[in-house]
């Protein structure tokens, strides 16, 4: 269902508002509620409680994509608040570098969600059809699969930054530097993917497919660099605690494996629907690692 078109500085204010709601209903629990045992599961609760009030914006105004800026503000916020409440220095290194990861990651992409937003009359064409397809449950799908499961993705995702500020003491090393490089480059290569397609889409042909730049190296590089920043976070929480290697790496596989068989294939499909010739592309260019292209042999 499309609500009645407003103009972006409004759905922006909207957004606004209810995401310092969310925040403030989600740090009011942290911060002063009922502590439990963990403070990861502290952590945890809040993230849901906020997730929840964005969800109630997102059925008022009957647009899901309401959440669609949370995944993107919520880990410098979350981590943040770990760092509080845990008995990490506030002059610990590791921490900073983390921080600094994560808040370039997350200003880059929501910069990229405000510029791309054209306002609260559009949503993401998954959203619908989601909800669609579970006919009477779709209040629930909108809930669980909308909303929830991304925010439980992203907390995952954010586990390594948990043990970064609660198990401090080792010294900077060569891990950290990777973690560096990793983070930074990911966010990098997607900033640079995101204006090559900007760039394409305002010249592009009827049906003309996406191979120019990055994406001739890879069918899906803003991806590739999405997985690989929450990789430098598991780099960063290897570095801080050696012994969790077993188990740290969990999110970023997680969000690998969220974007081989949910993201791609939905984007693949829509892309074939709507450009034949991306057909074209399948055969030539990588799927999600960058890589050369392979030559068109009709051109030998």
């Amino acid at each position: 269902m499309d609500t009645p078109r407003m103009s972006k500085a409004e759905s922006l204010t909207r957004v606004a508002i209810a995401y310092v709601v969310a925040f403030g209903a989600g740090g009011a629990w942290f911060f002063a509620g009922p502590e439990t045992a963990w403070l990861w599961l502290d952590g945890l609760i809040a993230d849901l409680i906020a997730t929840v009030v964005v969800f109630v914006a997102s059925r008022l105004h009957h647009n899901s994509s309401f959440y669609d800026a949370y995944w993107s503000v919520l880990p410098p916020l979350l981590m943040i608040g770990w760092w509080i409440r845990s008995d990490a220095p506030v002059d610990d290194p590791r921490s900073w570098l983390v921080l600094g990861v994560i808040m370039f990651w997350a200003i880059r992409l929501t910069g990229n969600w405000i510029y791309a937003f054209p306002g609260l009359h559009h949503e993401d064409w998954r959203y619908p059809q989601l909800r669609n397809q579970a006919g009477r449950a779709e209040a629930v799908v909108d809930l669980m699969a909308i909303h929830v499961v991304p925010t439980l993705q992203v907390f995952l995702g954010m586990v390594p930054a948990y043990v970064v500020v609660t198990r401090t003491g080792r010294d900077l090393g060569l891990l950290d530097l990777l973690a560096v490089l990793v983070g930074v480059g990911a966010v990098v290569l997607q900033f640079v993917a995101d204006l090559q397609m900007y760039r394409f889409a305002r010249t592009r042909q009827p049906g003309e497919a996406m191979d120019r730049g990055l994406w001739a190296w890879s069918r899906h590089p803003n991806y590739f660099g999405e997985f690989s920043f929450w990789l430098s976070l598991a780099i960063f929480g290897l570095a801080a605690d050696p012994d969790t290697w077993w188990w740290i790496f969990v999110g970023a596989a997680a969000m690998c494996l969220l974007l081989q068989a949910a993201s791609i294939p939905l984007m693949e499909k829509r892309s074939l629907e709507r450009r034949p010739s991306y057909s074209d592309v399948i055969d030539r260019v990588p799927r999600f690692v960058p890589r050369p292209p392979r030559r068109d042999r009709t051109s030998v």
